[in-house]
C-alpha cells in the first residue's frame, strides 16, 4: 500500500499480498490488470485516429461547414457514419494513417539515463506505445550524459534521451565535433530541485553558501544553467564562490551521503531519494526559479531524421503519445509502477509516486502538494533554445556571434511536434516562441544579446 493511500478504504490492503502493489491476489492477476489498463489507453488512441480520419473525409465531402451541419441534422451522426463508410473505407484509412509509410528500420536502440525526466521514452516500452507504431525499441540504461552523447554520435544508439541543451551543443560543436542534431520533443518540464545535505538545514539563504560544493549532471544541462542563474541572482559568482562539478545522476545521493558535496541541482528521483534515505532535504523546486522550464528531451541526429523519415516519424509519434498519456495526472501512479523496476529507474515505487503526483515529503518534516512538480509537454519552444544559448555564452561555453534564431529553428523541430501533438489529441501552440520570466526577469527571444548584457555576474570574455 502507498503511504498516500487511504487506510480507511475497505478496498485497499494494508499488508503485503500476492503482488507488489498490494491490490491483487497474485502477480498474474496484477499483470492481467495492468494489461487491461494499457489496452484501454491504446484503444483510446485508436479512437483519436478514427476521429481525425473521419473529420478529414467529412471536410472533403462538405467544403462548406453549413452543408455538413445540414446533412448531419437531416440524417443523424450514426446514419452519416454508416453512409460514408459504404463509399470510403474508414477503417483501412485509419490503419494506414496510424502506421504511416513503411518503416525503414523496426529494431531500434534508444539510450536513457535512469531519471524521471525520461519517463515518456522509458514507459513507451513496457506500456506498448512503441509496439503500437510498429517498432521494436530496446531502451538501454546508460551511465552518464557523455556516454549517451558518444554512443549516439557513434550510431550505437539510433536516438536518445538527452538534456535539452545537448543537441544545441553538439550542433554547435561545443564539447564535441559539430554534428547536425535535432530535438523534436521535450520530455519533461520542471522536474528538478536543489537538494542540500541535512547538515545545512539552517543555511537556507544562498548568501551563506560560499565555499559549497555542488553537483550538476552535466556541463551542458538546464541544471547547470539554473543553478548558476540562482546563485548569481543571490550575489554569488558560481565560478569563484562555489565549486560546481559534473556527477552522473545515479551517483549523486551516494556523494551527498559521503559528504563529498554539500548539495546538488539534479533531476528526480535523486532529490526525493535523498529525502527517502534521510541524507538531504529539498531546498527549492526549480519551478520556483522558472515555472515551465524544459529539462530533458528526445534527440536524434539530422542524418537519422532524413535517412529514415518513416522510422523517425513512428518513433517520435510513440514518444509524443506517451507524453500525452503522462501529462494526465490520473495516469501517474500507473506510470510510476511501470518505470520503477531495476531495468528502468530501479527505485521504490513510493519515491516515484511522490515525484509524479507532486505530493511529497521535503525532508524537513513537511508534506508538500505541488501538482506541477513535474509535467510532460513535448513542444520544443525555440525561445527555450535561445535562452539556453544566452547562458552558454554568459558562462563562456561559446564565444563570438551566435545565430540564435537560425540554430534554434534548425535543432528544435517545432513543426514535427505540432503535427504529432495534434494527432495525439494535444493542442500545440500556433507560434514557436513565447515570452517567459526567470526569477522575475522577463526574457524576450528577439533580443538575446540585450538580455545577456543585462547580467552583472558573468564569465569574463
Amino acid at each position: 500500500m502507498s503511504t498516500f493511500d487511504n487506510p480507511f478504504d475497505p478496498n485497499r490492503r494494508l499488508h503485503a499480498s500476492g503482488c507488489g502493489c498490494g491490490r491483487h491476489n497474485s502477480e498474474a492477476e496484477h499483470q492481467a490488470a495492468q494489461q487491461l489498463q494499457i489496452q484501454a489507453a491504446l484503444d483510446s488512441e485508436q479512437t483519436r485516429y478514427e476521429g481525425v480520419v473521419a473529420s478529414a473525409v467529412m471536410r472533403a465531402m462538405f467544403p462548406q461547414d453549413a452543408s455538413r451541419r445540414a446533412f448531419l441534422k437531416s440524417v443523424g451522426a450514426a446514419t452519416a457514419l454508416a453512409a460514408v463508410s459504404q463509399f470510403f473505407p474508414l477503417k483501412t484509412a485509419t490503419d494506414l494513417f496510424a502506421q504511416g509509410g513503411p518503416l525503414e528500420k523496426k529494431d531500434l536502440k534508444v539510450g536513457f539515463i535512469p531519471i524521471t525526466c525520461a519517463t515518456p521514452i522509458i514507459m513507451a516500452a513496457p506500456m506498448g506505445f512503441y509496439a503500437k507504431n510498429g517498432l521494436n525499441v530496446e531502451v538501454i540504461k546508460t551511465a552518464g550524459w557523455a556516454v549517451i552523447r558518444d554512443k549516439t554520435i557513434n550510431k550505437e544508439y539510433d536516438a536518445a534521451h538527452m538534456l535539452s541543451p545537448m543537441p544545441l551543443a553538439i550542433t554547435m560543436g561545443v564539447g564535441s565535433n559539430p554534428i547536425p542534431y535535432t530535438m523534436p520533443a521535450v520530455e519533461n518540464i520542471n522536474g528538478q530541485a536543489i537538494t542540500l545535505a541535512m547538515k545545512h538545514k539552517d543555511k537556507r539563504n544562498p548568501k551563506d553558501w560560499k565555499g559549497f560544493k555542488f553537483a550538476v549532471p552535466f556541463d551542458f544541462s538546464m541544471h547547470n544553467y539554473l543553478l548558476r542563474y540562482y546563485l548569481a541572482e543571490h550575489g554569488l559568482d558560481p565560478d569563484v564562490d562555489v565549486q560546481i562539478r559534473a556527477v552522473p545522476p545515479p551517483e549523486m545521493v551516494a556523494n551527498l551521503r559521503a559528504d563529498n558535496i554539500d548539495g546538488f541541482l539534479a533531476p528526480d528521483p535523486m532529490n526525493q531519494r535523498a529525502v527517502f534515505d534521510g541524507v538531504g532535504f529539498i531546498h527549492l523546486l526549480t519551478k520556483e526559479i522558472w515555472d515551465g522550464h524544459p529539462c530533458c528531451a528526445f534527440a536524434a541526429s539530422k542524418e537519422f531524421v532524413t535517412a529514415m523519415p518513416n522510422t523517425y516519424g513512428a518513433l517520435l509519434k510513440s514518444i509524443i503519445e506517451a507524453t500525452a498519456f503522462a501529462h494526465r495526472p490520473e495516469n501517474r501512479k500507473q506510470i510510476a509502477e511501470a518505470i520503477a523496476p531495476a531495468n528502468y529507474l530501479n527505485q521504490p515505487q513510493i519515491v516515484l509516486e511522490q515525484i509524479l503526483t507532486g505530493t511529497y515529503a521535503d525532508g524537513l518534516g513537511n508534506i508538500v502538494n505541488q501538482p506541477n512538480r513535474i509535467d510532460f509537454d513535448p513542444f520544443p519552444w525555440q525561445s527555450f533554445a535561445i535562452w539556453i544559448m544566452t547562458q552558454m555564452k554568459r558562462w563562456g561555453q561559446v564565444k563570438g556571434d551566435i545565430d540564435y534564431a537560425g540554430i534554434a529553428a534548425q535543432v528544435y523541430l517545432a513543426t514535427d511536434a505540432t503535427r504529432l501533438m495534434q494527432e495525439a489529441g494535444m493542442t500545440p501552440p500556433t507560434t514557436t516562441t513565447k515570452s517567459f520570466s526567470v526569477m522575475g526577469k522577463p526574457f524576450d527571444a528577439s533580443k538575446p544579446e540585450d538580455y545577456l548584457a543585462s547580467f552583472k555576474i558573468r564569465k569574463a570574455s
